[in-house]
């Protein structure tokens, strides 16, 4: 069990590790990471598991919002 002075240390690492996948970008940028999304294509979420590409996070080539049901900026999450 975490005690109470480690909690806030704690839970900003995991701000910090994640918000990056979340966060607002500048449009250049992007328009970058959107072009290095496109650049890979998985019909569904079983092919990007067969490729061993599993779980896919925004930014990642073959990214699509689509197949993020939760919305949290991971794809083809393994449950």
């Amino acid at each position: 069990m975490v005690s109470g002075a480690l909690a806030p240390p704690i839970l900003a690492a995991g701000v910090w590790y994640f918000a990056p996948a979340v966060m607002p970008l500048d449009p250049q940028e992007n328009a970058r990471l959107e072009q290095v999304m496109a650049s890979v294509y998985y019909p569904g979420c079983d092919q990007v598991r067969a490729a061993g590409k599993a779980p896919l996070r925004y930014g990642d080539p073959g990214y699509r919002p689509e197949m993020d049901g939760d919305g949290d900026g991971l794809a083809c999450e393994p449950f």
